[in-house]
């Protein structure tokens, strides 16, 4: 290995090191951003098809947020509607959640001869007392964050949709003359990545929904389009989400008293559905847009959740796409890309055969 690599691996290394720090130590400002540009992806087809028919740009932008909003907005309305529900039979689940707390203990004392009282010991030394008002204080502090994070979302997603031309003759000034048409199209391939995974994985969720929602039912889980609701919308955190949205399934059937044969319906709804998803959606639906090999997807999602938390796992898969794409068109970083990528053949989805939009 000659000076001139062990220089480019060095600097490599010190950029990479860099970027993780301030990722770290910004992600309450770049968080929103990182999602906001995801999100304006998606409108972009949309917005340029308005403004043919002589729509302000202004106008096209807040349409499209306008939708976006809509969208959150009857997500939440379907989520509070379900929770009521909850409310009605709080105290029956309260009961039944009792019951299975006492046979739980009565096995560990029949298995490892702990009796209550000393469970009950055990459990106060593993759990660390905190005043309630500091609960109440830490939890009305997140979800201040939450909804000032949201609406810097919207209002982020909006001034990217309106400046999307300004950015995008950005990128061509800080590039030399010789890699001004390498880096637009750098742009334009990240884009349509991020637009087809995001699109593919909404379109997903929504499959998803009806699936489970269907086998919900059918099995007599109550309250079924809350757990078929909440499911399909973890799936926005790869492999860790379907497996926490049917383990909080199993506990919601066994706090409302359901039987054992109840459980194992819902753990067979959940292994038809991802047999359906993995074999028949993600092809059909969102393609194989995203070519990363499973070590890096989840490499990517282990350091994803380390620095930036849900929010991180989130965007993992795109960015991690994107960045596989710089790599590839840049001759000095195609080894990474390599690295980073799948043998798989590219598979366009469903619905770009048959000519709509992603």
């Amino acid at each position: 290995m000659n000076a001139k690599h062990t220089t480019s691996i060095l600097k490599l290394l010190l950029i990479f090191t860099l970027t993780v720090i301030i990722l770290v130590y910004a992600k309450s400002v770049l968080a929103p951003i990182a999602i906001a540009a995801i999100l304006s992806m998606l409108f972009v087809n949309l917005s340029a098809k308005l403004e043919k028919r002589n729509l302000p740009r202004w106008l096209t932008a807040l349409l499209s947020v306008f939708i976006l909003l809509l969208a959150v907005a009857a997500l939440f309305f379907i989520l509070s509607w379900q929770v009521q529900s909850f409310a009605e039979n709080v105290d029956s689940m309260k009961a039944n959640m009792l019951k299975l707390l006492s046979r739980v203990q009565d096995w560990i004392h029949n298995q490892f001869g702990i009796d209550q009282e000393q469970q009950k010991d055990i459990a106060k030394e593993q759990v660390t007392p905190t005043p309630t008002n500091g609960m109440a204080g830490n939890f009305a502090g997140k979800l201040v964050g939450l909804l000032v994070d949201m609406v810097l979302v919207f209002v982020y997603t909006y001034l990217f949709l309106f400046y999307r031309s300004r950015i995008k003759s950005f990128l061509i000034r800080i590039s030399a003359p010789n890699d001004q048409e390498r880096a637009l199209n750098i742009a334009h391939s990240s884009a349509k990545v991020a637009t087809d995974y995001v699109g593919g994985l909404v379109k997903m969720i929504v499959v998803l929904w009806i699936l489970y929602g269907i086998g919900f039912s059918v099995v007599g889980v109550e309250n079924a389009i809350f757990f078929a609701v909440l499911c399909g919308v973890l799936e926005l955190v790869p492999f860790i989400g379907n497996l926490t949205g049917t383990s909080i399934t199993i506990l919601g059937v066994l706090a409302q008293g359901g039987k054992g044969d109840m459980v194992v319906g819902v753990i067979i709804i959940y292994a038809l559905v991802q047999f359906v998803q993995t074999y028949l959606l993600e092809p059909l639906i969102v393609g194989n847009e995203v070519n990363i090999n499973p070590l890096f997807t989840i490499i990517s999602l282990v350091a994803a959740e380390a620095i930036w938390g849900v929010p991180g796992m989130i965007l993992a898969i795109p960015v991690t796409g994107i960045v596989k794409i710089t790599c590839d068109s840049i001759p000095s970083l195609q080894p990474f890309g390599y690295l980073i990528g799948s043998d798989r053949k590219r598979r366009k989805s469903i619905w770009k055969r048959q000519g709509r939009p992603a």
